[in-house]
């Protein structure tokens, strides 16, 4: 969900990538649902390992839960975001919350990077 609000809201100006330490089978129905409807597509979205190339390439790296099984590399900017886990959410009021608690989470980071948002 935070891939797809970063690029929403950056108007594809910002590269990024979603990863998990122990990513599912599949994305829950019920966050694909709530993501789309603030125009994000996420249909054809499959859960990714975290690997250390990702971490390496990336300039800031905000993790999820992640604790010990994220690795750090010196100089780049982490940010730990305690939100819910829509994977485990069961309806679809609880994955709006989280959708919009992430989102104004997205909106605030780039914000702080000033990177322009387009919506």
């Amino acid at each position: 969900m935070a891939a797809g609000l970063v690029a929403l809201h950056s108007g594809g100006l910002v590269h990024v990538r979603s990863a998990g330490s122990d990513p599912a089978a599949n994305v829950n129905p019920l966050a694909v649902q709530a993501i789309a409807e603030l125009g994000v597509d996420l249909a054809d979205t499959f859960p990714k390992p975290l690997t250390d190339e990702v971490v390496r390439a990336a300039d800031v790296v905000v993790t999820m839960g992640c604790g010990d099984a994220c690795p750090i590399y010196p100089g780049k900017r982490y940010e730990d975001w305690e939100v819910g886990d829509p994977a485990e959410a069961t309806s679809l009021d609880e994955v709006r919350q989280i959708r919009d608690d992430i989102d104004g989470r997205v909106r605030r980071l780039l914000s702080e990077l000033e990177i322009p948002t387009s919506s």
